[in-house]
């Protein structure tokens, strides 16, 4: 196999015509070129010099190889350009994994800053919830994924993930306008016993924290109405059909929706990035920076609905096994 250091020290001998003079400039003994110049001849198989007591004389093998070679160092110097810029995450695909909310509220912002300081990251990105994200994870079909739980149903990922928290959302009630209780701004669970409400769909962690949560305050919630579309969720509240609660994330202001404060209740939903533990890639981290800034300009503790942003250092989270 021909080694790049022979082939550079090649090309210097033809510049200057000497191996003394290429000794000189490449911080080489005389003795040590002709060493490397003999190895590439044997190398090659071909004579690369003819050799006389005063002189050296390239053979047309010497030029060819020069040629050629200088364009494999070239392809070689872009290759450790390539892979410098890896090492910095300045290049790169990430694969990312998002639940719905997520990709409206917190990815935008994240993937324009990420686009404007690494616009050779790239990002392809599928949507999902996390039960079926944090699978493809673990299996490396995806690189990393945004996920959420909630604090009243208690979920581990797969083992041999990483886990960066984001956020953690306050639930927010929401009323009709004209409900009873549209004007008070803080609302008891109790009061609410028999409402008819809008929920998510049977078996999400959403159904189930609604349900813990007023089973605490003693009753079953009668939810006539489901979807995992906060969009429709909203329009059913709106309508005058029900009463819902909701992430803050998938909370947005809308005439005829007035939201609540529940108190004596504490029930919160948790953002966090999913990252297999002990892969380091730089690109990655990047993300996961970006998502952090992103999740900071979210947090308005003056709000009436609150996002708190974590204080987790970026990029690194906390292994889970299991």
């Amino acid at each position: 196999m021909l080694n790049p250091l022979h082939l550079r020290t090649l090309g210097r001998v033809l510049e200057t015509g000497s191996f003394a003079v290429a000794a000189r400039q490449l911080g080489y003994t005389p003795s040590a070129v002709s060493q490397q110049i003999a190895t590439l001849e044997r190398a090659v198989r071909l004579p690369l010099f003819e050799r006389d007591a005063r002189s050296i004389r390239p053979t047309p093998a010497a030029a060819f190889l020069a040629t050629r070679g200088q364009e494999v160092l070239s392809a070689l110097g872009f290759l450790q350009d390539d892979l410098r810029a890896w090492a910095d995450g300045i290049v790169g695909t990430v694969r990312l994994g998002s639940f719905p909310t997520a990709g409206r509220r917190l990815l935008p912002a994240a993937l324009a800053a990420l686009g404007s300081a690494s616009p050779a990251v790239e990002i392809v990105l599928d949507e999902g919830e996390p039960d079926e994200l944090a699978p493809r994870v673990r299996d490396g079909d995806l690189d990393a994924a945004l996920v959420h739980r909630y604090s009243r149903v208690p979920r581990r990922p797969p083992s041999a993930l990483s886990v960066t928290p984001l956020l953690r959302e306050d639930l927010v009630l929401l009323l009709p306008a004209g409900h009873r209780l549209a004007g008070a701004g803080e609302v008891r669970l109790d009061e609410l016993a028999d409402a008819t409400w809008v929920g998510t769909r049977h078996g999400t962690d959403g159904a189930t924290c609604l349900r813990r949560m007023c089973a605490e305050a003693d009753f079953e919630p009668r939810v006539s109405y489901r979807s995992n579309d906060y969009d429709v969720v909203r329009g059913f509240v709106r309508s005058g059909l029900g009463i819902a609660i909701v992430p803050a994330l998938a909370h947005v202001p809308d005439t005829g929706v007035v939201p609540a404060r529940l108190v004596g209740v504490e029930a919160h939903r948790h953002v966090e990035v999913l990252t297999r533990t002990g892969r380091h890639d730089p690109a990655v981290h990047r993300v996961v920076t970006a998502l952090h800034r992103s999740a900071r300009a979210l947090h308005d503790p003056a709000a009436s609905v609150v996002l708190e942003a974590s204080a987790a250092s970026t990029g690194t989270g906390r292994a889970v096994s299991g």
